[in-house]
Protein backbone atom coordinates (compact mmCIF):
# COMPACT_ATOMS: atom_id res chain seq x y z
CA UNK A 1 0.00 0.00 0.00
CA UNK A 2 1.55 3.22 -1.20
CA UNK A 3 -0.39 6.14 1.17
CA UNK A 4 -0.80 8.76 -1.26
CA UNK A 5 -0.04 12.01 0.90
CA UNK A 6 -1.73 14.57 -1.23
CA UNK A 7 -4.66 14.59 1.68
CA UNK A 8 -1.61 14.14 4.78
CA UNK A 9 0.60 16.18 6.24
CA UNK A 10 4.06 15.89 7.15
CA UNK A 11 2.64 15.65 10.95
CA UNK A 12 0.25 12.54 9.68
CA UNK A 13 2.36 10.87 7.56
CA UNK A 14 4.98 10.51 10.70
CA UNK A 15 1.80 8.95 12.48
CA UNK A 16 1.34 6.35 9.93
CA UNK A 17 5.25 5.62 10.23
CA UNK A 18 4.50 4.61 13.51
CA UNK A 19 1.72 2.65 12.47
CA UNK A 20 4.08 0.95 10.45
CA UNK A 21 3.51 2.19 6.77
CA UNK A 22 6.27 3.53 5.08
CA UNK A 23 5.41 3.84 1.58
CA UNK A 24 4.07 7.43 0.83
CA UNK A 25 3.28 8.61 -3.31
CA UNK A 26 2.68 12.00 -3.96
CA UNK A 27 2.05 13.18 -7.57
CA UNK A 28 2.56 17.69 -6.91
CA UNK A 29 6.56 17.93 -6.87
CA UNK A 30 5.98 21.51 -4.67
CA UNK A 31 4.38 19.44 -1.47
CA UNK A 32 7.17 15.98 -2.11
CA UNK A 33 9.80 18.78 -2.02
CA UNK A 34 8.26 20.03 1.46
CA UNK A 35 7.50 16.58 3.12
CA UNK A 36 10.34 14.69 1.65
CA UNK A 37 12.67 17.63 3.37
CA UNK A 38 10.44 17.86 6.71
CA UNK A 39 10.82 14.28 7.02
CA UNK A 40 14.53 13.42 5.84
CA UNK A 41 15.37 11.70 8.77
CA UNK A 42 12.66 8.71 8.50
CA UNK A 43 12.29 5.67 7.20
CA UNK A 44 10.52 6.62 4.27
CA UNK A 45 10.19 5.08 0.32
CA UNK A 46 8.61 8.10 -1.44
CA UNK A 47 6.53 7.23 -4.77
CA UNK A 48 6.20 9.85 -7.09
CA UNK A 49 2.87 8.27 -8.31
CA UNK A 50 1.24 11.66 -11.06
CA UNK A 51 2.77 12.97 -14.16
CA UNK A 52 6.36 13.88 -14.13
CA UNK A 53 6.90 16.95 -16.40
CA UNK A 54 10.49 15.97 -17.93
CA UNK A 55 10.95 20.40 -17.50
CA UNK A 56 10.58 19.70 -13.67
CA UNK A 57 11.72 16.04 -12.91
CA UNK A 58 15.60 17.17 -11.89
CA UNK A 59 14.33 18.62 -8.65
CA UNK A 60 12.85 15.39 -7.58
CA UNK A 61 15.03 12.56 -9.82
CA UNK A 62 17.17 11.72 -6.84
CA UNK A 63 15.07 11.88 -4.12
CA UNK A 64 12.50 9.54 -5.07
CA UNK A 65 12.78 5.53 -4.61
CA UNK A 66 9.68 4.36 -7.19
CA UNK A 67 8.43 6.66 -9.57
CA UNK A 68 4.80 5.18 -11.05
CA UNK A 69 4.12 6.99 -14.41
CA UNK A 70 7.12 6.10 -17.04
CA UNK A 71 5.83 7.65 -20.01
CA UNK A 72 8.14 8.95 -22.70
CA UNK A 73 12.00 8.12 -24.11
CA UNK A 74 12.52 11.89 -22.76
CA UNK A 75 11.48 11.46 -19.29
CA UNK A 76 13.76 8.63 -19.38
CA UNK A 77 16.72 10.48 -20.87
CA UNK A 78 16.42 12.59 -17.82
CA UNK A 79 16.65 9.49 -15.21
CA UNK A 80 19.57 8.14 -16.84
CA UNK A 81 21.65 11.84 -17.14
CA UNK A 82 20.49 12.95 -13.48
CA UNK A 83 19.57 9.95 -11.21
CA UNK A 84 22.37 8.92 -9.47
CA UNK A 85 21.56 5.28 -9.04
CA UNK A 86 18.74 3.23 -10.97
CA UNK A 87 15.23 4.00 -10.53
CA UNK A 88 13.02 1.81 -9.79
CA UNK A 89 10.08 2.55 -12.82
CA UNK A 90 6.67 1.62 -13.40
CA UNK A 91 5.70 2.30 -16.98
CA UNK A 92 2.20 4.34 -17.39
CA UNK A 93 0.08 2.43 -19.59
CA UNK A 94 -3.12 4.13 -20.83
CA UNK A 95 -5.63 1.54 -20.87
CA UNK A 96 -8.51 3.51 -21.24
CA UNK A 97 -10.26 5.15 -24.41
CA UNK A 98 -9.78 8.49 -22.27
CA UNK A 99 -8.05 10.70 -23.87
CA UNK A 100 -7.21 12.94 -20.59
CA UNK A 101 -5.26 10.01 -19.51
CA UNK A 102 -1.09 9.61 -20.24
CA UNK A 103 0.80 6.44 -20.54
CA UNK A 104 2.04 4.25 -23.77
CA UNK A 105 -0.70 2.60 -25.46
CA UNK A 106 -0.92 -1.23 -25.08
CA UNK A 107 0.28 -1.21 -28.75
CA UNK A 108 3.10 0.42 -28.62
CA UNK A 109 4.37 -1.18 -24.89
CA UNK A 110 7.04 -3.82 -26.94
CA UNK A 111 9.10 -0.97 -28.69
CA UNK A 112 8.99 1.57 -25.12
CA UNK A 113 10.07 -1.28 -23.12
CA UNK A 114 12.85 -2.61 -25.76
CA UNK A 115 13.94 1.43 -26.13
CA UNK A 116 14.17 1.56 -22.02
CA UNK A 117 16.77 -1.03 -22.25
CA UNK A 118 18.96 1.58 -23.70
CA UNK A 119 19.04 3.19 -20.29
CA UNK A 120 20.15 1.80 -17.57
CA UNK A 121 19.62 3.69 -14.50
CA UNK A 122 16.39 2.88 -15.76
CA UNK A 123 14.75 0.00 -13.81
CA UNK A 124 11.39 -1.21 -15.10
CA UNK A 125 9.63 -2.82 -11.94
CA UNK A 126 6.20 -3.23 -13.71
CA UNK A 127 3.02 -1.06 -15.09
CA UNK A 128 0.62 1.17 -13.62
CA UNK A 129 -2.54 1.99 -15.02
CA UNK A 130 -5.57 4.13 -13.89
CA UNK A 131 -9.36 3.40 -14.32
CA UNK A 132 -11.31 5.97 -15.63
CA UNK A 133 -14.08 7.17 -13.09
CA UNK A 134 -17.02 7.13 -15.44
CA UNK A 135 -16.04 3.25 -16.23
CA UNK A 136 -18.30 0.45 -14.53
CA UNK A 137 -16.88 -2.03 -12.29
CA UNK A 138 -16.33 -4.75 -14.70
CA UNK A 139 -14.73 -2.28 -17.13
CA UNK A 140 -12.38 -1.52 -14.32
CA UNK A 141 -12.11 -4.95 -14.13
CA UNK A 142 -11.24 -5.51 -17.20
CA UNK A 143 -8.55 -2.87 -17.89
CA UNK A 144 -6.98 -3.95 -14.36
CA UNK A 145 -6.91 -7.76 -15.59
CA UNK A 146 -5.52 -6.72 -19.00
CA UNK A 147 -2.47 -4.86 -17.54
CA UNK A 148 -1.95 -8.01 -15.07
CA UNK A 149 -1.19 -9.97 -18.00
CA UNK A 150 0.63 -7.20 -20.18
CA UNK A 151 2.87 -7.26 -16.78
CA UNK A 152 3.35 -11.14 -16.86
CA UNK A 153 3.91 -10.79 -20.88
CA UNK A 154 6.54 -8.79 -20.56
CA UNK A 155 7.95 -11.00 -17.29
CA UNK A 156 7.12 -8.09 -14.99
CA UNK A 157 6.34 -8.69 -11.22
CA UNK A 158 4.53 -5.41 -10.39
CA UNK A 159 1.66 -3.58 -10.99
CA UNK A 160 0.32 -0.04 -9.47
CA UNK A 161 -3.19 -0.75 -9.86
CA UNK A 162 -5.88 0.74 -7.99
CA UNK A 163 -6.78 4.03 -6.05
CA UNK A 164 -9.11 4.92 -3.61
CA UNK A 165 -12.28 4.32 -5.38
CA UNK A 166 -11.22 0.96 -7.20
CA UNK A 167 -8.48 -0.62 -4.92
CA UNK A 168 -10.89 -3.36 -4.56
CA UNK A 169 -10.95 -4.29 -7.92
CA UNK A 170 -7.61 -4.09 -8.15
CA UNK A 171 -6.78 -6.96 -5.95
CA UNK A 172 -8.95 -8.82 -6.99
CA UNK A 173 -6.78 -8.85 -10.58
CA UNK A 174 -3.94 -9.33 -8.53
CA UNK A 175 -2.12 -5.96 -8.28
CA UNK A 176 1.56 -5.88 -5.75
CA UNK A 177 0.84 -1.96 -5.50
CA UNK A 178 -2.54 0.39 -4.59
CA UNK A 179 -2.37 4.14 -4.29
CA UNK A 180 -4.73 5.26 -1.28
CA UNK A 181 -5.66 8.95 -0.82
CA UNK A 182 -8.97 9.71 0.64
CA UNK A 183 -9.55 6.55 2.56
CA UNK A 184 -6.75 6.80 4.87
CA UNK A 185 -8.54 8.43 7.41
CA UNK A 186 -7.54 9.81 10.46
Amino acid sequence: MVVASKYVSSNEISELEGLGIHDFGENRIDAFLEKSEALKDHNIAWHFIGHLQTTRAKKVINKIDYLHSLDSLELAKIIQNRREEPLKCFVEVHGTSSTTKDGVSPENLDAFLEALKEFPKVQVIGLMVMSDRDQTDEEKLNVFRCTKLLAEKHGLKETSMGMSDDYKLAVEAGTTFVRLGRIICF
